[in-house]
Parts: C-alpha cells; structure tokens; sequence
C-alpha cells in the first residue's frame, strides 16, 4: 500500500513505516500530524484518486528536526566593486509514515 502526498510544495510517495525529510512542519519530536491533501491511493492493485480522498489524511509522527547543507549567495555588480557574500540553511522535518 501506498500514497501520493503534498507537504511543502512537494509530493511524496509514501508506504506506512518510511521515513522521510520533508519541509519544516510546526510540531515537537513524538508529536503525531495529519498530512493533506493525498493526491493517490493504491491498496493493493485498488487506484484511488481525485475526489474520492476528499476526507483522506496520512499520520505522520515527527522523529527529529534538522538543518540542510549550507548553501553560499553571492551577489556581484560589475564596475561599482559592490559584493555581498550569504550564507542559507533550510530547515527540515524528518517524519515517520503511520497509517493511510
């Protein structure tokens, strides 16, 4: 059994037990959230879509928070010796896939 879903402008197939790093999510570590919306189904050969998931959510329990791999910014204009150096770490959520 497995599901499509969308959690931070992204979609995931997932099976109940994976883990996964997702976009940040609002929550403690052991806290249990409902991802929506699911986008497919399957159960066994059984293709779910559409419409019929409307009331459809899958349970997640959040396993830990992280940071990504650090990321330079630089911005250059020619002639005027303008430079500016960043520096960017997304935030990550990393999930543990309960029931569909």
């Amino acid at each position: 059994m497995y599901a499509v879903i969308t959690t931070g402008g992204k979609q995931y197939r997932v099976e109940p037990g994976q883990q996964l790093t997702v976009e940040k999510l609002v929550g403690d570590v052991g806290d249990t959230v409902d991802l929506r919306p699911v986008m497919v189904v399957d159960d066994a050969g059984d293709v779910t879509t559409g419409g019929e998931l409307a009331g459809r959510s899958v349970s997640a329990t959040i396993t830990g928070h992280e940071r990504g791999q650090h990321l330079r910014v630089f911005t250059y204009k020619n002639k005027s010796r303008q430079r500016k150096r960043r520096g960017h770490r997304q935030h990550h959520t990393i999930i543990r896939i309960g029931e569909i």
